[in-house]
């Protein structure tokens, strides 16, 4: 007799969110656009046309002009074209000199900077996973020279939401610029709201609904300007990031982007509904659990906590064999379960944070899905006590 199929319920979105229909329906008629997008011929100004009609949706998005938007491969690739010290502006006379990181920036941003170890400092994180603005006062105000500060709108692995504004006034103050990783935020909290004072976003097109493979610096400030390109060639994206453009990725990132900028207000409510649904229901089966950055401003769609004595990966590999795909923090560390330096950063204690798990919510998500996985989760909670013979 073959195996009765299981069927999956998807709660993953802070790792990649699975692609919507528009994205799909427009990277489809992409593919069929014929030409080079630098090519003056007919077909050429065709995929021209598909690539800015997306950069002036991704452009509204943020609130910017299109002209302040470069098309790259990804949220890591935007890292490591932002994060330079080669940022000019009007009256400045040299390079920035410094680079200030959050604690629990996403591993893009702490290894995919262009600054010297010596000249990088950390900013650490109150128990609460927001940034330490004391400690990031005394840090904008020490050496010379202007810094570079990198801070996310909101954790990957916590949602926790930073204080992008009150952190971008102490930088400028001491004359520096904000890159601010905004990869969570669109379509779970107002985008521009949540990165006031920022300078330079960095925003992935596969956390929205729209394919991987496509991302985007956005330059908030126009007498702002990144003077090293990490690709050089042809000139395309004005010079900031060579080689022709993924037209199909581009056009799929344009129409997230759309629906996000369109859905946000409605869609964080029945968002923060499901999440709160299934940390009722969390408590109900496990009143011990811990819920990380509870005490702080979260994204709608993220639940990230810990029951303690209960190890990660068991928990992992039982909720995805019952047909549930959720995760222990960032996807981008290797595939592996390791301990979380957000965690770790916020001062959880280790054996606790052994057991962190992150449930994230998105388009095609529904209140089924919560009950689901909250009756699996029991299921699999009281199974691990029976073996433990706790009661």
């Amino acid at each position: 007799m073959a195996p009765v199929a299981i069927s999956r319920v998807y709660l993953d979105y802070n790792a990649a969110a699975p692609l919507r229909p528009d994205a799909r329906a427009a990277m489809l008629e992409a593919l069929d656009a014929l030409g080079n997008p630098s090519s003056i011929h007919a077909e050429g100004r065709k995929a021209r046309a598909i690539v800015e009609e997306a950069r002036r949706a991704v452009a509204a998005l943020a609130g910017a002009e299109p002209r302040a938007v470069v098309f790259v491969s990804g949220g890591t690739e935007a890292a490591n074209l932002a994060l330079t010290p080669a940022i000019t502006a009007p009256g400045r006379k040299a390079a920035l000199a410094r680079l200030i990181v959050s604690a629990g920036e996403h591993p893009c941003v702490l290894s995919g900077h262009r600054f010297a170890p010596e000249a990088v400092a950390i900013a650490p994180l109150a128990p609460d996973g927001r940034v330490d603005l004391g400690r990031l006062a005394a840090l904008a105000g020490e050496g010379d020279g202007a810094p570079l500060l990198a801070l996310q709108a909101a954790n990957n692995e916590t949602g926790v939401l930073q204080p992008v504004g009150e952190a971008a006034a102490l930088v400028h103050a001491a004359g520096g610029v904000v890159v601010c990783d905004a990869v969570q935020a669109p379509g779970r909290i107002d985008l521009v709201t949540a990165t006031a004072g920022a300078d330079f976003l960095l925003l992935s097109a596969h956390k929205l609904g729209g394919p991987k493979g496509a991302g985007a610096v956005v330059a908030l400030r126009s007498d702002l300007t990144i003077e090293a390109p990490l690709l050089r060639g042809g000139g395309q994206e004005r010079g900031q990031r060579a080689g022709t453009e993924n037209v199909a990725a581009i056009a799929g990132f344009g129409a997230a982007a759309r629906l996000a900028a369109a859905e946000t207000e409605l869609e964080a409510r029945r968002l923060a509904a499901l999440r709160d649904r299934l940390e009722a229901k969390l408590r109900e089966a496990a009143p011990e659990a811990v819920v990380f950055g509870a005490a702080a401003p979260r994204l709608a769609n993220t639940l990230a906590f810990a029951a303690p004595g209960v190890v990660a990966s068991t928990l992992l590999i039982a909720l995805d064999l019952a047909g549930l795909a959720v995760s222990s923090g960032s996807a981008c560390s290797s595939g592996k379960v390791t301990p979380s330096h957000v965690l770790a950063a916020m001062g959880i204690e280790p054996s606790l944070a052994a057991g962190a798990i992150r449930v994230s919510f998105g388009w095609a998500s529904r209140e089924t899905d919560v009950d689901r996985f909250a009756a699996a989760f029991s299921e699999v909670l009281a199974g691990l006590r029976r073996r433990r013979g706790v009661a």
